[in-house]
């Protein structure tokens, strides 16, 4: 973890907490409900800074994952209920009409997914969004161990998944985790799937999540380990491996393949060296390896192929925005299928803050940081409106309940449901960092 990670992921959770925050502190203010307290960050036990202000006091908290408004006459997770116990005034949460106390607690939400459209919007119209067309893998995908046991096969197109489109590998090598169903091209022949939880279950376990298939490339040399077989058997840098005993190898993947079959055994190669044939006796090592590593610039050039980058004008950067933030939130919503589920055990894998941070990148990049952030105020706002006392959500329901019925909910179980929304929330919050010790401790970030 480095200084640079740091600052953007604090300066991100900085601008959403306090866009979150005033997203209840102005509707609010504007229905005239007392705010005692407006905190980036929270503050247990004491503050960084603070300053009163028109009776609310504004500060910074020493802890930073999150933020709070303190909104007079209501339950919240500070547990102050002295205050309840008087008769309510008209400036507190409590005397206001269900509607407008409604509004007040949407506003966090509202600002949450509102700022993600406009991030998304300005990205698509400033910066364009640059991917790799799966149709475009003119050999297809190989597909790892993993990937197998999901139900692809080396060779497939990718056409859809859950029936729906997939053109971008970006999004394709993640919603495919999710998904019900897979269909792809294969053998000339459109296949549809359905996707093997166990086969996840093993992306998720190797940390394979984007690079369980990849596009299909030569065998073409790079460097060679210094004891290893080619280095031995004369193999040079630039040479292109076309046949193991007379079996043509197109690409890579073919060339595991067939070498898994000779492990420890003596092979000839045919290999393209200045455009010319030569036959090559090399011993294959017990792994099934020949010891050295392919041209990146080989594998990088298939993806070049596949690469588009597409622009938006101002008026189709809009609905893109749109569009994107909503893709955003149904990945989200999905990804409780692997999280929850005990065959794909994707609890495992969830990160706290410890974990969000090492995925910042080392070296400041805009592009990424308001991706991220526009990612992040979409999952904010998703995760607020789980309707768990404690969480925006919880206070919705109850609001949602007063105004179906016609009677508010009693004071005692609104108290009771807050107390345990907290404790659950402290829990939950306590085995995330716990998993991000652990996997720290471990080196499986």
């Amino acid at each position: 973890m480095t200084l640079i990670q740091l600052f953007q992921f604090i300066l991100s959770i900085s601008i959403l907490v306090i866009l979150h925050e005033l997203g209840h502190f102005i509707p609010a203010k504007y229905f005239k409900t007392k705010v005692e307290k407006f905190y980036l960050f929270f503050d247990p036990w004491f503050s960084l800074a603070k300053i009163n202000f028109r009776g609310t006091e504004y500060g910074i908290g020493w802890l930073p994952f999150g933020g709070y408004v303190k909104i007079a006459g209501m339950v919240d997770e500070s547990m102050d209920t002295e205050q309840l116990k008087k008769p309510a005034e008209p400036w507190e949460f409590r005397s206001k009409p269900a509607w407008q106390r409604l509004i007040i607690m949407m506003g966090g939400v509202t600002v949450n997914f509102f700022l993600a459209w406009l991030i998304y919007s300005s990205l698509s119209y400033f910066k364009g969004e640059t991917y790799h067309d799966n149709l475009k893998f003119e050999n297809g995908i190989a597909v790892s161990d993993a990937g197998k046991k999901m139900g692809l096969e080396t060779g497939d197109k990718i056409l859809k998944i859950d029936g729906k489109h997939a053109e971008r590998m970006e999004t394709s090598t993640v919603n495919m985790l999710f998904a019900d169903e897979v269909t792809v091209e294969r053998n000339g022949k459109e296949v549809t799937f359905p996707v093997n939880e166990q086969g996840v279950a093993d992306v998720l376990k190797q940390n394979e999540a984007k690079a369980y298939f990849s596009p299909r490339f030569p065998v073409v040399i790079d460097s060679l380990l210094p004891n290893g077989p080619a280095k031995a058997a004369g193999l040079q840098k630039g040479d292109k491996i076309v046949a193991v005993n007379g079996n043509p190898v197109k690409y890579f993947d073919e060339l595991g393949t067939e070498l898994a079959k000779y492990k420890n055994t003596n092979v000839k190669l045919d290999v393209e060296r200045k455009s010319a044939l030569q036959q090559i006796d090399i011993k294959v090592d017990p792994q099934g390896k020949l010891g050295f590593s392919t041209d990146i610039n080989v594998a990088q050039a298939e993806l070049e192929k596949a690469k588009i980058t597409k622009k938006y004008s101002f008026l189709e950067a809009i609905p893109r925005g749109f569009t994107r933030t909503i893709d955003v939130l149904t990945m989200q919503i999905k990804q409780f299928k692997i999280v929850f589920n005990t065959t794909t055990e994707g609890y495992k894998k969830v990160s706290g803050p410890i974990g969000i941070i090492k995925q910042m990148p080392e070296t400041i990049n805009w592009e990424f940081f308001w991706s991220f952030t526009a990612m992040f105020s979409v999952w904010l706002a998703f995760l607020n409106l789980i309707p768990i006392p404690g969480l925006d959500g919880g206070h919705v329901v109850f609001t949602l309940w007063e105004m179906i019925t016609g009677k508010p909910v009693p004071q005692k179980v609104l108290e009771n449901a807050q107390m345990i929304g907290v404790i659950f929330l402290l829990g939950l919050m306590v085995l995330i960092f716990g998993n991000d010790i652990v996997k720290w401790i471990t080196g499986k970030f």
